[in-house]
């Protein structure tokens, strides 16, 4: 989708589709409280356009509403579209993402190949998040997976334009197009995320995985390199290789590096992802149903394949190496089996309770080899629990740390990218539900605190690393479509993700 910021009059847009945003100002208290829609712009001849239809109550800006007027009287496009972004005072800048992303999927279906959105003004909105915001919902609501329909009809919006107020000084220009380069770059780069996870298992192996992450990397200037079964045992990987052992798919240990121009000391930030890119549970195997969802096992990786795409583009000042542990796991005469012991990269000894247990497992040596590169602060993401799943259901994603400075950076960084993420506990006590009998740790504590007994077992391999840990399980994957983004991948950790590593 072709994307362009321009500064001029809404109304005088040549435009098939002009969208304009909306907030409930609400009139009365208690049983008398009325819907009072206001549109978000300053442009007379647009208000002019909608006033019949908002006096007739039949549109009330809820969240994501939308109204279709055809032939518009004095306005430059061919029709006019209200969107809600809901009660004023809930009016954010992820409100306005939203109600962009259900502009554009309402217009897709219809045909309609070119959309210009007004730049919400007022209900306290800032103009630069506002921008950011908007170009990214656009982007994101453009995306379907129906990327293998033999019948499949691109109704992809093929031009999007931000039409911004024509009376901005320059540096408010400066600053709005600032501001919307960079939502191009994280929607893009969401949406690779996206486009990754929803590939199948069969056109995805670990090995495609590894050169779809190095062609990202050679587009956008980052060095990587993808290493194999050789390298694995020659870092004496044995978590990571006891888990891809039981495939005739190789594994694939990706490695992308961001070094900016100038900057040779300062922190160094580890993003580590996990890349199962087909879980049938190994020898502890999962049940049928639904195990074909188990192709989106690789969404941390492919987070941190999106993330590393945006930060290339964006340009922060600080270091960043991007790891990826990509391998099937596969029930085979050469599979690891329960009560097998391996041995991590770190030299701990980890008894195997469940091969189901696997995404811990290549994120141990993960953690290791990140470290070993130089990383002084990691994060990794993963679709690891269900027991997440269970405790915050498929709204919030799960974030663990042994660290609350860099806790305290990440929960900033959600401020910008609107992301759901819900602290939940480490300790002792899950800790000690992890201990091993015959080695140093096993790689499930059992039934009760599955989430933070996972999160211990990283924390292991973390040491005393300030770390991060995202468990993205109840989140990786949108089942029903919303007013705003497909059903399918959602990209989830991209912009966190994105947006931690700025803030160092």
């Amino acid at each position: 989708m072709r994307t362009q910021l321009v500064f001029q009059k809404s109304s005088e847009v040549k435009t098939e589709l002009l969208a304009v945003l909306a907030v409930d100002t609400q009139t009365g208290k208690g049983p008398n409280v009325k819907a009072k829609p206001v549109l978000l712009t300053t442009d007379a001849r647009v208000k002019a356009a909608a006033a019949e239809v908002l006096k007739s109550g039949e549109f009330k800006a809820g969240a994501n509403e939308t109204l279709l007027l055809h032939g518009p009287s004095r306005l430059g496009a061919k029709r006019l579209l209200l969107v809600g972004i809901g009660k004023e005072a809930k009016a954010t800048a992820h409100a306005v993402r939203n109600a962009a992303g259900s502009a554009i999927r309402f217009a897709k279906p219809r045909g309609i190949r070119k959309v210009a959105l007004a730049l919400p003004e007022g209900a306290g909105l800032d103009a630069a998040a506002a921008t950011r915001t908007v170009v990214e919902g656009a982007l994101l609501g453009d995306y379907d997976p129906d990327t293998y329909r033999s019948d499949r009809k691109d109704q992809s919006v093929q031009g999007f334009t931000l039409v911004a107020p024509a009376t901005a000084s320059a540096e408010e220009k400066k600053a709005l197009h600032t501001a919307f380069g960079e939502g191009v770059i994280v929607g893009d780069s969401q949406n690779l995320a996206r486009e990754l996870v929803n590939e199948p298992g069969n056109k995805l192996t670990p090995t495609v995985l590894g050169k779809r992450a190095a062609q990202m990397a050679e587009e956008v200037g980052l060095k990587c390199k993808v290493h194999s079964t050789e390298k694995l045992h020659e870092l004496k990987m044995g978590a990571f290789w006891s888990v891809s052992q039981g495939s005739a798919e190789p594994p694939a240990l990706i490695v992308m590096r961001y070094e900016p121009e100038g900057v040779t000391d300062g922190p160094v930030v580890g993003l580590v992802g996990k890349g199962i890119t087909f879980d049938t549970g190994g020898i502890s195997i999962k049940p049928s149903d639904n195990m074909e969802q188990m192709k989106y096992d690789m969404a941390g990786g492919a987070a941190m394949i999106g993330a590393m795409r945006a930060i290339a583009l964006l340009k922060p000042k600080v270091r960043v190496i991007g790891i990826v542990c990509a391998a099937e796991n596969m029930p085979d005469g050469k599979a690891q089996k329960p009560g097998d012991v391996q041995t991590a990269m770190s030299g701990k000894t980890i008894e195997i309770i469940n091969t189901d247990a696997e995404g811990r497992l290549v994120l141990a040596d993960g953690l290791a080899y990140a470290k070993q590169l130089g990383a002084t602060h990691l994060i990794d993401a993963a679709t690891l629990t269900g027991a997440c799943v269970v405790a915050l259901g498929k709204v919030n994603a799960g974030v663990f740390s042994n660290h609350e400075e860099t806790y305290g950076k990440f929960a900033a960084a959600l401020e910008t990218s609107g992301e759901k993420f819900w602290r939940l506990p480490l300790g002792d006590e899950y800790a000690d539900m992890i201990k091993s009998d015959i080695g140093d740790i096993k790689n499930t504590g059992g039934r009760w605190g599955g989430a933070s007994t996972a999160a211990e077992f990283l924390k292991v391999f973390a040491e005393e690393t300030p770390w991060i840990h995202l468990d993205i399980a109840g989140v990786a994957w949108i089942e029903d479509a919303r007013p705003y983004i497909a059903k399918g991948p959602s990209g989830i950790a991209v912009r966190s993700i994105v947006e931690w590593v700025r803030s160092f």
